[in-house]
């Protein structure tokens, strides 16, 4: 089969043949229809994941077709549609036994604990625990976006964030999770503000039912302005980048009582993140992480996607073949120009109101500037002729 390969950490990776997977006992081979490319699949190309051996095939969020099971696999068959959070549980541990199966403690990941989804096969553990079906009608490229940057959203806002209508929720970082964030807890009935230096991201936010934008290239204080535009501070805030920077603006731009959740990787390259504790003492602040969605939880945010009232489509805006991927891999390195966002905001959405606004052309085959703050999901194609 064909893959990415990268034989050196920061150093350009190729495409070329390497072995087929062939499924463990307990697990599955999938043929890729569509793989995302992640902000983490470029962490991992830098040598930030310690899991990771040389040489290497990168992605984690991916949607295909079953080509071949295990001997200990009963719930699927080759044919089968499907896609995979980016956490693979063991099925056994106590974590699993809780139904916590997105922090399992003997947890594979694709493109991290071994080889992934930057290929024409993807070989994946216990499919029993970890494979979800895909419906018919949804595109592979939908359900690719599902396993990481969605899902993660998803939990973030609706579990671990436990939004609720009418709240004030701010979104630091309008990547592909923090986008995904900004639909969910619009959808939701959720008052949203959307922070990032990209003006494409925040139109992207707004079209996506974010009340207020801040220009963080132009704003000094991203906490202030986030407690001002909300009259006192958010009830729910999440760093969807990853940064000491926006961990800390999530954190001090929340009111009494409010919500930080950690939804964005911080590198160990960062440090040690210095969290204001001080502040989430006298405010009584909860400080919580989010790691993934387990496989189980997934029909309830596959519903709100069939029934059109979350549209993870509308975040594909790009899609590439196998061919291109290095190069955008290598791009995720460079950060976007600030330039201001549109001078003239939308009216707030109501939060009564869930079902979502008609999707917006976008220019299919361009790249998005794929960067921690960049606008939009780019979508792999591994079967896709070189164009």
């Amino acid at each position: 089969m064909r893959a990415v390969v990268f034989e050196r950490f920061g150093e350009q990776a190729g495409v070329r043949e390497v072995p087929d997977p062939r499924p463990a006992p307990h697990g599955a081979t999938v043929r890729v229809e569509a793989t995302g490319l992640c902000r983490s699949d470029w962490h991992g190309w830098q040598g930030h994941d310690p899991d990771i051996t040389l040489p290497h095939v990168p992605g984690h969020e991916l949607a295909g077709v079953v080509e071949e099971v295990g001997a200990r696999v009963t719930g699927w068959r080759p044919g089968d549609r499907v896609t995979v959070p980016f956490v693979c549980a063991c099925g056994h541990c106590a974590a699993c036994a809780a139904g916590d199966q997105q922090v399992c403690e003997r947890q594979t990941q694709p493109g991290f604990t071994h080889w992934g989804s930057f290929a024409h096969y993807v070989a994946l553990d216990h499919a029993d625990v970890n494979l979800v079906a895909v419906p018919e009608e949804m595109s592979f490229a939908t359900a690719a976006s599902l396993g990481c940057r969605f899902a993660t959203a998803f939990r973030a806002v609706a579990r671990q964030g436990r939004v609720a209508p009418g709240e004030w929720v701010a979104v630091h970082g309008c990547g592909g999770v923090g986008l995904s964030a900004v639909m969910i807890a619009a959808a939701s009935g959720a008052r949203v503000v959307a922070v990032d230096v990209s003006a494409r991201a925040l139109d992207l936010a707004r079209e996506f039912g974010a009340a207020h934008c801040v220009d963080a290239s132009r704003t000094p204080d991203t906490a202030a302005a986030v407690r001002e535009l909300t009259g006192g501070g958010a009830h729910l805030s999440l760093d969807a980048l990853g940064a000491p920077a926006t961990c800390a603006a999530s954190v001090n731009g929340l009111r009494r009582r409010g919500r930080h959740i950690q939804v964005g990787l911080l590198p160990s390259e960062s440090g040690t993140t210095p969290v204001p504790m001080a502040r989430a003492i006298a405010l009584e602040l909860e400080i919580l992480g989010s790691h993934g969605m387990a496989a189980h939880t997934y029909p309830a945010m596959l519903e709100l996607v069939r029934a059109g009232v979350l549209r993870p489509d509308r975040l594909v805006t790009s899609t590439i073949p196998l061919d291109a991927v290095p190069a955008a891999l290598a791009a995720m390195g460079t950060p976007p120009s600030p330039t201001p966002p549109s001078p003239t905001p939308p009216s707030p959405p109501s939060p009564a109101v869930l079902a979502p606004t008609p999707p917006s052309p976008t220019a299919p085959g361009t790249l998005p500037s794929p960067t921690a703050l960049g606008a939009g999901a780019t979508v792999i194609e591994p079967w896709a002729p070189v164009r």
